[in-house]
């Protein structure tokens, strides 16, 4: 299984200006071209929106950073705080939507259901709503204001699957699906990303505790690796990104449909 992407340029430290400029110019494009009054971003804290924020801000169109928080998950995690440290050096609106009554109005508690299931697969049901209820939000307060939604996910992420379907691998554009981790955190450091978001731990915050990393088996470093090279270096871990890359093919693939 392949998901399509294929790389045709790699972002170093004595390129980025060049490429910052070329993706904040094709952002403000594709806003301008749909006659949108500008974008709506989730912001995590995390590296990825922080960067995908401040290249809408080079474009210079009208952003808006919605931070929706599962009750004091933000808070315990400290990512309130990055989010908060990016956007007040940045001056960035900002909106804050607790989604944690939603999420859990959608919990199935019937028994049957739950017994019937394995541990993994009850899990990842409940962890995959939160990202799906904030891209529900994320369209609503876009269409309010006629605007898109701007994704953040990475090459790397892509490469393995890494993502909600319907949840945050929905969105309207989005500069960095040809990106590695590599290239995020050089353009983090050209974009002047504060240092505690560029330090941390990326985690997509499904449960407390979760790091991205741990939860693949795997680094990006890795990931990023057998992108760039075929390989990661490591043959049980190439496995295992063909293994994700095999599980995750309904992601990429267009929804079948009964043609007669």
């Amino acid at each position: 299984m392949e998901n399509n992407l294929r790389k045709s340029f790699f972002i170093t430290d004595e390129n980025v200006e060049q490429y910052a400029r070329q993706m904040a110019t094709w952002i403000a494009e594709q806003v301008t071209a749909a006659g949108r009054r500008g974008v709506v971003l989730g912001m995590s804290g995390g590296i990825d929106c922080s960067v995908v924020a401040c290249l809408c801000l080079m474009a210079k169109v009208d952003i808006h950073l919605i931070m929706m928080p599962y009750g004091s998950d933000m808070h315990n995690s400290k990512s309130h705080a990055h989010a908060m440290e990016l956007i007040d050096k940045f001056n960035f609106p900002y909106h804050i939507f607790d989604i944690q009554s939603a999420v859990d109005a959608l919990v199935i508690r019937n028994e049957t259901y739950i017994v019937a299931s394995s541990t993994p697969h009850r899990v990842l049901s409940l962890a995959n709503i939160r990202p799906r209820v904030r891209m529900t939000y994320l369209y609503e307060f876009a269409q309010l204001g006629s605007r898109f939604v701007i994704g953040t996910g990475n090459m790397a992420e892509a490469t393995v699957g890494y993502f909600t379907k319907w949840g945050d691998g929905a969105y309207d554009l989005n500069p960095l699906a040809l990106v590695t981790k590599q290239e995020v955190y050089t353009l983090a450091k050209f974009l002047g990303i504060p240092e505690s978001i560029q330090q941390k731990r990326p985690s997509a915050g499904l449960w407390e505790g979760q790091t991205d990393e741990d939860e693949l088996g795997m680094t990006y470093a890795q990931i990023d690796a057998f992108i760039l090279t075929g390989t990661s270096g490591d043959l049980a871990a190439d496995e295992l990104i063909r293994k994700r890359q095999e599980q995750s093919a309904h992601k990429f693939a267009a929804i079948p449909v009964f043609k007669g």
